[in-house]
């Protein structure tokens, strides 16, 4: 592959970045676009229109306005991770923002106006083709609709959201991006992002892993007061919430939003918990390799070498392309074009937000995605995840836009697929022992992860809503409970722990979709069954796959394994024929290492 850049191309959107021109004019047709919708929609609630004939049109805008904000929404995200000081990207996100609470209001007085129909007319309505082709969103806002407040609370809720809620949410940005921390590289004292600090955790040199460990803590406990109340407020102003739409469990929302059900995810976590042993062990066996007693926080993810294999973004991305061709050419098309044509912000330097995320602009129908790229194979496993998440979008980009939004949870499932595929491939052509062992380990590290470390940000978030409810938690009260709840997930086998993780983690204050951490095991593990199941059929495999991610957004989680994999989710044997696979590393690991 041809020397590559590692910056992304934005231009093609807006050009001029934060100060696009273009850009400012856009979000003014935008917010026009919403003021015009939102006064057709209340001229029919007056006139009591309910003619199935006026449904379509106003449908129809809804979803180019939809499409309109997810572009703006992308574009300062991108705005905002390649640089955290950029103070007018700052201020373009906040409009966006507001634009983001004009729709949610929009959507408010749509659905007041569609609940409003009755039932036979509305029926009458979904028999358009057009209309029928998106009927799963439709009926679903509908039913959810009938679960909100009034239509005029709902509306005050959005806006106060724009300076309350999600301000919290923008602070924890703020103190982010003022953190760097310290560091001597060739007897020069200089700092490292956030982003750049977390690729070191997991250095070969454990004594480069515990020097950096403990930055990492210090770097975080003196942003603890901020981060905890952030996090306590955001938390505040969901519970109140929650308790005015009469809703008994926080989890509501989240399984709403990932159209899936208490039971799946209640047999998702049963059936981890009863297969956790294997990989306590596969913990103990790693310390003893690493000459330690117990695996500290930091070296669960080390690697078992310190010449451990490293790769330039261009072998990288061939490799990946390689990989993708070997189960569907279309994939590994896309991947290599994606590659080429600048669509990854991968490039390792200053200022750039932490972690990895792949955002779709669905007006030109591409995608970007950004991460900081230092050579890993497991910068090489998170190119092949981001890429999955593209590939999702790509061939969802000719469907209606209420029928591509699909939840975080079978969003997981594509990238999860695609970096089986790539990892599993770097297994197999490891010619020497020792890489393959480290490959392998690397492997296992993604099951510890989903079933360990999610796990326990799951459990925290749980007892931490519990808890809210009777008021503010300090910050010695958070680490608490970060502590119970990761002893717990890791069944205790760590020598120490990451008691300030409530506070390093971004994905606790993220305001689109709470609970943000069951999604990721739940599509760890549905891919980890499709994957089987492609394994089995081969390269006829490829059409189905992409059926079922057609699917994704116009069904739940549920029906979606029924129609696809002939499989019911609230019963154990499919999540336990995945982890089955996943047990496989675990048992080779062990095999390979005895007497090591």
């Amino acid at each position: 592959m041809k020397a590559l850049s590692k910056r992304w191309e934005l231009d093609t959107f807006f050009p001029g970045g934060s100060s696009s021109t273009e850009f400012r004019t856009f979000l003014d047709e935008l917010d026009q676009g919403i003021d015009e919708l939102q006064a057709q929609i209340s001229a029919l609630k007056t006139a009591a229109e309910t003619n199935p004939a006026a449904v379509k049109p106003v449908i129809n805008r809804l979803q180019q306005l939809t499409n309109e904000l997810i572009e703006a929404q992308s574009f300062t995200g991108c705005l905002g991770a390649q640089d955290v000081k950029d103070q007018a990207a700052r201020k373009l996100n906040g409009r966006v923002t507001q634009l983001s609470a004009a729709f949610q209001s929009l959507l408010t007085a749509l659905e007041e106006w569609l609940i409003a129909i009755p039932d036979e007319q509305w029926h009458d309505a979904l028999q358009d083709p057009e209309l029928h082709a998106i009927a799963f969103p439709l009926e679903e806002r509908r039913r959810l609709a009938r679960e909100k407040m009034s239509p005029e609370l709902e509306s005050l809720v959005n806006d106060l959201a724009v300076d309350g809620y999600h301000g919290w949410s923008e602070l924890y940005d703020t103190i982010v991006g003022r953190i760097a921390i310290p560091v001597e590289e060739e007897g020069a004292q200089t700092t490292l992002s956030v982003g750049q600090a977390f690729n070191r955790l997991s250095h070969s040199d454990p004594h480069v892993r515990a020097e950096m460990f403990a930055k990492w803590e210090d770097a975080w406990a003196d942003a603890a007061e901020l981060c905890a109340a952030a996090l306590n407020h955001m938390a505040g102003f969901r519970l109140a919430l929650y308790s005015h739409r009469k809703w008994d469990s926080v989890l509501k929302e989240p399984l709403d939003i990932n159209r899936m059900s208490a039971e799946t995810l209640q047999t998702i976590w049963n059936v981890i918990e009863q297969n956790k042993a294997p990989f306590v062990q596969y913990l103990q066996r790693k310390a003893g390799l690493l000459k330690m007693e117990k695996l500290g926080w930091q070296d669960v993810a080390a690697p078992l070498s310190q010449t451990n294999k490293t790769f330039t973004y261009e072998e990288a991305g061939e490799f990946i392309v390689k990989q993708f061709h070997q189960f569907s050419p279309d994939l590994a098309n896309f991947a290599e074009q994606a590659i080429e044509n600048r669509w990854i912000e991968a490039e390792d330097r200053p200022g750039k937000r932490p972690g990895g995320f792949c955002t779709a602009f669905p007006l030109n129908k591409q995608s970007r995605i950004f991460m900081t790229f230092s050579g890993t194979t497991d910068n090489v496993s998170t190119l092949a995840h981001e890429l999955g998440h593209a590939y999702h979008q790509h061939v969802m980009d000719e469907l209606p836009p209420l029928a591509q939004n699909y939840a975080m949870n079978v969003a997981e499932t594509a990238s999860t697929f695609a970096e089986l595929i790539v990892i599993d491939a770097a297994i197999q052509n490891a010619a020497d022992p020792a890489e393959h062992l480290a490959l392998l380990d690397e492997k296992i590290q993604s099951s510890i992860s989903f079933y360990m470390n999610i796990h326990a940000r799951f459990l925290f978030e749980t007892s931490f809503y519990e808890q809210r409810k009777e008021g503010l938690i300090s910050t010695d009260e958070l680490n608490e409970l970060m502590l119970t709840a990761q002893k717990k997930a890791y069944h205790d086998s760590l020598g120490s722990y990451h008691s300030l993780f409530w506070a390093s983690k971004l994905h606790f204050y993220i305001t689109d979709i709470p609970f943000y951490n069951f999604p990721y095991t739940f599509g760890y593990l549905f891919s980890s069954g499709i994957y089987a199941r492609a394994r089995q059929e081969g390269a006829r495999f490829a059409d189905k796959y992409v059926e079922l991610l057609q699917d994704t957004a116009s069904m739940t989680v549920e029906q979606l394994a029924e129609k696809h994999l002939g499989v019911d989710l609230t019963r154990s044997e499919f999540w336990q024929s995945a982890i089955d696979l996943t047990l496989q590393d675990v048992n080779a690991f062990l095999r390979l290492t005895e007497g090591m």
